[in-house]
């Protein structure tokens, strides 16, 4: 998959970083030349360019590309100018980063529905969620292990726990399920998360259930791919 990062702050120096080294083609923005030079030989590519100028924003391959994230930190004018100018280019899939309530009230009135809070959200986990699309979330509990959160796969839908025995076939665990629905959020209709207990062997897998994992990740990505 193609992404393309925009600041290269230490945010989005690690995403960039990780997602490269995840496989996926990554190429990172900044307007300081120091940073692109410091990257250039540690992500895909690298590009010196001012990310609210809309004729150098639009020579990037923006339409090609799977998710632009925009990474940019410091400078929060920069920022929402920059995620502006993205949408108003009609990039398909924007991620934007919020550092303040006044930005992500901002971001909620440009429509922006997918953004990240680096204080909650690291870049290693934006990056494991962008590396499959059926990952909804992960926490790494150390070098090789992890907890997924994960779209049940279609090939499982219907199958009892016991029946798909997913540990002796991926050497996985499921620690629970969680089911969702619709329901009201102060006074908005929104998707309400209902976590169903410890996994048992009879629990069924439906659809829409998202399954949590304990494993390794590679074979966590085998699960779900």
């Amino acid at each position: 998959m193609k992404y393309i990062v925009l600041g290269l702050g230490n945010f989005g120096k690690a995403l960039s970083i990780r997602l490269t080294a995840l496989g996926h083609e990554v190429i990172g923005v900044d307007r300081d030349m120091t940073k692109v030079e410091n990257l250039k030989e540690k992500i895909t590519h690298t590009v010196c360019l001012n990310t609210t100028d809309r004729d150098a924003v639009s020579a990037l391959p923006l339409y090609d590309s799977d998710a632009v994230i925009v990474a940019i930190g410091e400078d929060e004018g920069a920022s929402l100018l920059t995620t502006a100018l993205l949408k108003q280019l009609k990039v398909k899939r924007i991620i934007g980063r919020v550092v303040s309530e006044l930005q992500l009230t901002v971001l909620e009135a440009m429509q922006i529905d997918e953004y990240i809070r680096p204080e909650t959200e690291s870049a290693e986990r934006l990056a494991v969620r962008l590396d499959n699309v059926d990952i909804v979330d992960s926490f790494k509990i150390s070098e090789k292990y992890s907890i997924v959160e994960a779209v049940v796969p279609e090939r499982y839908i219907g199958k009892t726990l016991r029946e798909a025995d997913l540990t002796n076939a991926y050497k996985v665990i499921v620690l629970t399920t969680i089911k969702q629905r619709k329901g009201n959020v102060e006074g908005t209709t929104a998707t309400v998360k209902e976590v169903t207990g410890i996994a048992k062997s009879t629990t069924i897998l439906e659809e829409g259930d998202i399954l949590v994992l304990f494993g390794e990740l590679n074979n966590i990505n085998k699960l779900i791919k």
